[in-house]
C-alpha cells in the first residue's frame, strides 16, 4: 500500500518533534501512557452519557509486553478506540490532538468535572519516534466491527490498512532502534526499567497499568529434604500492577495519617528524618490544584551552596511534568519540598517545558502564604520545634528578606528571630515591641561576632541603664535585615552604639559641645598620631565604664566593613570611616591628656594604643600584632 504523507511540513516538524522539544528519551512511556489513560477516560465519560455503554470504570486497564527477542514494546488499552478516519485525523496530522478536542467538548458537560485529559496537543505521540525506528498502531473503536492499523518508520510518511484485532481499545507497537554508543535503547525492554520509569512518570495515572513480569522463587520444600537441603528456585510469571493510581495529595485530609505522610516524605525526597509539618492543599477557584508540602527538620548538606535546585515536583492530573518545577515556590521559602498537582496548568506542546503565566503566580502567591502561615502557628504553638527549623533555614529567611531590596520584607519580618538583652533566648520583633518600655520609640541593636561579644560591648551600657532591651545582631547579614526593614510597626531600628541612639536635651548638647572644645588639643593629637587609620577622634557620648571604642560615621558601619572583607578581592576595598571614641571621664584620658602635654612621644604610644585595643574590642583582627606587643612592652617599663 502507497504511503501517505504527513498533513504538516512533514520531515522538517517531525524531526523537529523527535530531536528539539523533548529532552529525555524515556518521556516516551510517559507520553504513550497518558494517550492510553486519555483514551479509556473518554470511554468512560462515554459510560456516563450513554446508557448503551456497557463497561464498568474497574474493567478499564492499560497493559505493557516487552518482547526482547522481537526488540518490541506494546502499549495497550481497551479505551474509545478509532476509526480510520481518526487514526487518520489525529496521527497523520503532526500537532492535531483529538484529546484537546474532546476536552473542549466536554468541558461544556456537567458530568465531565471527574474526567481527566492528559494529552491536549497532540504531539506526545510522536515522542515514540525517539526510540523506534518503526511505530505500529492498531486500533478498534467502541462500536465499530473494524479495525485498523496505522504504521509509519517516521518523517517519510505512513500506511493505514485493515487489520484483525478482537477487542475495542489501541495498541501501540514500538520496533526499537538498534543500541549505539550514545543510546542503549534496549533498556527500555527491561521489565524493571519499565517499571521505575512507570513509577516515576505515571504512578498516579488512574488507570491500572498492569505488565507480566518475570519472578524468581524458591519451590516447595519436598516433606523428605534433609536438614542439608538447599532450595530450588523456578522462574514464574505474573500480571502485576506497577502504579498506586490514588496519590496522596488526591485523598481527604482527614483520611491520611500523619504516619503515611511522612513515609511519602521520607520515600519520595530520600530524607532519614521526618518532616517538621505537612500542609495539604485543596485549592478551588480561581485556579484548581492540589498540593503537599513539607518543611524539612534541617537544611540539605548542599543547601546553602550553587548546586542546590529549589523547586517542587509538578504535576498534571497526576503525571509528573517536571521533578523540580521552580516557579511554584518563591526563593525564600526554597527549603520547601513536596508535589502539586493540576489540571489546569497551561502546558506547551511538550509537556516539559511550562508556560510562564498568570497560573503559576497564582500557585507561588498560594504556597507563599500557606507556609508562612503554617511557620507562624508552628513559632506560636510549639517553639521547640520553630527553633529546630530556625537553626537550619535563618539565613535564607533574612537573605530573603533584604533580597531585591525588600520586596518580600513584610512576608518575612514576622518569621524572624535575635538573640537580645532579655535572657538567653531568641526573640521575635513583634515579642519585642511587646516589651519596649514607655516612652521608648526605637528599636535596639548592637552588632557583633558572638552574643558574648556584643554584651561586653561598652557602648551598650547607657542603653541598657535606661532599661531598654537591645537586640544582638551576631549575622553579617542581620544589619543589612535592619536597614532593608527600616521599622517594625512604626518603630524605627537604631544602633545602640550612635552617639544619637537617645535623645540630648539643649543643656546636654551645649555641655558635650563645651568639653568637645576644652579636648580639642588632645583630640587633635590622636588624630593626627594615627593619620589616615581613622576618620575622626571624638569624646564619646556612649561610654561609660569603657575608655575607648570604635565607631563609623556615614552609611557603611563596621559590621559592614567586615562583611565586605570577608567577600574577597571583588569588595574587600570598601572601609568604614572609622572614628576612635575616648571616654573623658576614664583615668585612661587623663593618663593620654597629661603625656601630650609632657611627653608626646609617649602620648602618640598611647593613641596607637587606644586604637588597637578599640579594633579588638569591636572584633577587628589588629593592623600590627608585632608593634601591638612591641608598644606593650615599652610602656610596662
Amino acid at each position: 500500500m502507497a504511503k501517505r504523507q504527513f498533513k504538516a511540513e512533514s520531515k522538517r516538524l517531525l524531526d523537529l518533534m523527535i530531536n528539539s522539544i523533548y529532552t529525555h528519551k524515556e518521556i516516551f512511556l510517559r507520553e504513550l501512557l497518558s494517550n492510553a489513560s486519555d483514551a479509556v477516560d473518554k470511554l468512560a465519560y462515554r459510560a456516563l452519557t450513554d446508557d448503551g455503554v456497557k463497561i464498568k470504570r474497574k474493567e478499564f486497564q492499560i497493559t505493557l509486553t516487552a518482547d526482547k527477542a522481537a526488540g518490541t514494546l506494546t502499549i495497550s488499552d481497551n479505551g474509545i478506540g478509532m476509526t480510520r478516519e481518526e487514526l487518520e485525523k489525529n496521527l497523520g496530522t503532526i500537532a492535531r490532538s483529538g484529546s484537546f478536542q474532546f476536552k473542549q467538548e466536554m468541558d461544556k458537560a456537567e458530568k465531565a468535572k471527574n474526567v481527566d485529559i492528559i494529552g491536549q496537543f497532540g504531539v506526545g505521540f510522536y515522542s515514540a519516534f525517539m526510540v523506534a525506528d518503526t511505530v505500529t498502531v492498531r486500533s478498534r473503536a467502541y462500536g465499530s466491527d473494524e479495525a485498523w492499523e496505522w504504521k509509519s518508520d517516521g518523517a517519510d510518511g505512513y500506511t493505514v490498512e485493515p487489520c484483525d484485532k478482537e477487542t475495542v481499545g489501541t495498541e501501540v507497537i514500538l520496533h526499537m532502534k538498534l543500541d549505539t554508543e550514545e543510546d542503549k535503547f534496549s533498556q527500555y525492554l527491561d521489565q524493571y526499567r519499565i517499571q521505575e520509569l512507570v513509577k516515576k512518570y505515571s504512578d498516579y495515572v488512574h488507570t491500572p497499568i498492569r505488565m507480566e513480569m518475570e519472578r524468581s522463587r524458591a519451590k516447595e520444600k519436598p516433606a523428605d529434604a534433609g536438614e542439608d537441603y538447599q532450595p530450588e528456585y523456578e522462574t514464574i510469571r505474573e500480571w502485576e500492577t506497577l502504579n498506586s493510581m490514588v496519590p496522596l495529595w488526591q485523598r481527604q485530609k482527614s483520611k491520611v495519617k500523619q504516619e503515611e505522610y511522612d513515609q511519602f516524605y521520607r520515600e519520595k525526597f530520600s530524607d532519614w528524618e521526618e518532616p517538621l509539618c505537612t500542609i495539604h492543599v485543596s485549592a478551588e477557584g480561581q485556579m484548581e490544584y492540589k498540593a503537599m508540602l513539607f518543611i524539612p527538620g534541617h537544611a540539605p548538606y548542599d543547601y546553602y551552596s550553587k548546586d542546590y535546585e529549589k523547586g517542587l515536583q509538578l504535576y498534571s492530573s497526576g503525571v509528573l511534568i517536571m521533578d523540580k518545577c521552580p516557579q511554584v515556590v518563591p526563593d525564600h521559602f526554597s527549603f520547601v519540598k513536596g508535589v502539586v498537582d493540576s489540571p489546569d496548568l497551561p502546558l506547551n506542546i511538550s509537556r516539559e517545558t511550562l508556560q510562564h503565566t498568570r497560573a503559576l503566580h497564582i500557585i507561588e502567591g498560594s504556597v507563599e502564604k500557606k507556609v508562612k502561615a503554617e511557620l507562624l502557628k508552628m513559632q506560636k504553638e510549639d517553639r521547640e520545634k520553630y527553633l529546630k527549623f530556625w537553626k537550619g533555614f535563618a539565613r535564607q529567611l533574612k537573605y530573603g528578606t533584604v533580597n531585591q531590596y525588600g520586596a518580600k520584607k513584610e512576608v518575612l519580618q514576622d518569621l524572624l528571630l535575635f538573640p537580645s538583652s532579655n535572657g538567653d533566648g531568641l526573640t521575635t520583633l513583634a515579642e519585642y515591641v511587646e516589651r519596649m518600655q514607655e516612652g521608648q520609640e526605637k528599636i535596639f541593636y548592637l552588632c557583633a561576632e558572638t552574643v558574648e561579644m556584643a554584651k561586653a560591648l561598652p557602648q551598650a551600657e547607657r542603653v541598657l541603664e535606661k532599661g531598654y532591651e537591645i537586640l544582638y545582631f551576631t549575622d553579617e547579614v542581620d544589619e543589612f535585615v535592619a536597614q532593608t526593614l527600616m521599622n517594625y510597626t512604626g518603630k524605627p531600628f537604631q544602633d545602640a552604639a550612635a552617639a544619637d541612639a537617645l535623645p540630648e536635651s539643649e543643656e546636654e548638647k551645649a555641655e558635650s559641645e563645651k568639653r568637645a572644645e576644652a579636648n580639642k588639643p588632645v583630640l587633635d593629637f590622636v588624630k593626627q598620631a594615627l593619620g589616615d587609620k581613622v576618620f575622626d577622634v571624638r569624646l564619646s557620648k556612649v561610654l561609660r565604664s569603657g575608655a575607648v571604642c570604635l565607631t563609623a560615621d556615614g552609611p557603611m558601619s563596621l559590621e559592614m566593613e567586615k562583611y565586605f572583607q570577608r567577600m574577597g578581592d571583588e569588595m574587600g576595598g570598601m572601609k568604614a570611616q572609622r572614628v576612635l571614641e575616648l571616654n573623658a571621664d576614664s583615668p585612661v584620658y587623663s593618663a593620654l591628656a597629661q603625656a601630650v602635654g609632657q611627653d608626646p612621644d609617649k602620648a602618640a604610644k598611647y593613641a596607637e594604643l587606644l586604637y588597637d585595643q578599640a579594633l579588638i574590642i569591636a572584633g577587628i583582627p589588629v593592623e600590627d600584632t608585632a608593634r601591638y606587643t612591641e608598644l606593650v612592652c615599652s610602656l610596662m617599663v
